[in-house]
């Protein structure tokens, strides 16, 4: 037995070492709950977070009406108001021209004069055969009168003064188609001189002298090309949409590329009344005056047709969403529209007007509808979206998305 050196036993603790351990195993349940709960709500975090993404993202846009008076910027194609190809009626050769290109002529000035030797010797002849036809039936007739005084003395028969008679007949009817055929060989001799029909410009000249010419349209290209523009013709295709509201209540001006800065108006003079199969519109006319001369035929030209109230009428029901929110499927025409839940609801529509970046709506929704803009492909029946964005109305998610557009187009070309 150990004693102390005061003679005292010492005292055993066992209980300090069971005390110690059951402190160890409290701080490691610690800190194991500790783990244990935050990978539970590390979990329920990132559960969460891949819930709300694989939820779409949408940005809303409301329909906003249309404008009651329509307005269309269209393509057209001037032309001048009268325009004559120059063809020659006689063949020859060039003898001289006295016109070219952008000249201003008169009606009856000549342009060029042909050389045409075998109309001349055909018109020679024709007036030879035209004296010999003449002489015969000069002959015919005074043969006719003796055998008609004779057949009074019974010198001659009834038979033969008849067929004298006849004979002198025979020889008017020569005479007079002679004279014909003379009259025809002049009447072509005065087409050697090409003169202008109309008062115009000389748009084209396609001859020179010594130049061999043929007579007749389908020998190839005119001689000359006079138009008359002063007033110019201007042809537009409008789409079948618009026919009803084709008619003289229509305004129209015109711009072109080369005079940016001024505007034209223009008349409107007659429809087609048809549609072309080919391109689904109408083709109408419209009348520009052009005394300055500033308007070229033939040229490229952009129309501005405000359609008024005829198109109007109509327009005041029609709803107008950006074209970017259109979805074409199997099933037509569709909108995605999304409910206050947040589910998408599917709705056809029909389209009224395509106006290029926007389209009216004729039937399908209605201006309380919230309608997602830029559908993704997926977007389905039924789906939970998340709203990313609910724009007030289309006007302005399509300037948003045209400002948007702009800019990316800039940053690209800085890069």
């Amino acid at each position: 037995m150990v004693k102390h050196k005061n003679g005292v036993a010492p005292v055993r603790r066992p209980q300090r070492k069971y005390l110690f351990g059951l402190l160890a195993l409290l701080v490691v349940g610690v800190v194991v709950a500790q783990g244990v709960v935050s990978r539970v709500h590390h979990m329920t975090n990132l559960r969460r977070w891949t819930d709300a993404q694989a939820m779409a993202s949408v940005n809303l846009v409301h329909p906003s009406l249309g404008k009651p008076d329509q307005s269309l910027a269209l393509p057209g194609k001037l032309e001048a108001f009268t325009d004559a190809p120059i063809f020659s009626r006689v063949s020859g050769y060039l003898k001289t021209w006295n016109v070219d290109i952008g000249a201003r002529v008169k009606k009856g000035q000549v342009l060029a004069e042909i050389e045409t030797p075998d109309l001349n010797a055909q018109l020679t002849q024709a007036q030879a055969n035209l004296a010999d036809a003449v002489a015969a039936a000069q002959l015919a007739k005074s043969t006719a009168k003796r055998w008609q005084e004779m057949m009074v003395s019974d010198s001659v028969s009834q038979q033969a003064a008849d067929e004298k008679t006849g004979d002198w007949q025979v020889k008017q009817a020569d005479a007079a188609a002679a004279q014909a055929n003379l009259q025809r060989l002049q009447a072509l001799e005065s087409y050697k001189l090409i003169v202008a029909p109309f008062d115009g410009i000389v748009t084209n000249r396609q001859t020179d002298i010594g130049q061999l010419i043929t007579a007749g349209s389908d020998q190839g290209s005119p001689l000359f090309r006079v138009a008359d523009e002063k007033q110019l013709r201007v042809y537009v295709d409008v789409p079948q949409n618009y026919a009803a509201a084709i008619g003289a209540q229509m305004q129209a001006t015109l711009t072109v590329p080369e005079l940016p800065s001024r505007t034209f108006t223009a008349k409107y003079l007659n429809t087609a009344s048809a549609i072309n199969t080919a391109s689904g519109a109408v083709t109408i006319e419209l009348l520009v005056d052009n005394a300055d001369g500033q308007l070229i035929p033939g040229a490229y030209t952009q129309v501005h047709l405000n359609l008024g109230a005829g198109a109007g009428a109509g327009a005041m029901q029609a709803l107008r969403l950006p074209a970017t929110a259109l979805i074409l499927g199997d099933h037509g025409e569709e909108v995605a529209t999304v409910s206050q839940d947040g589910h998408v609801v599917m709705k056809p529509v029909t389209i009224a007007h395509d106006l290029g970046d926007f389209v009216e709506i004729g039937t399908g929704i209605t201006a309380a509808d919230r309608v997602v803009n830029n559908p993704p492909d997926s977007i389905a029946n039924g789906d939970q979206v998340r709203v990313a964005s609910d724009t007030v109305d289309a006007a302005a998610a399509a300037a948003a998305a045209g400002h948007l557009a702009a800019g990316s187009a800039s940053g690209a070309a800085h890069a």
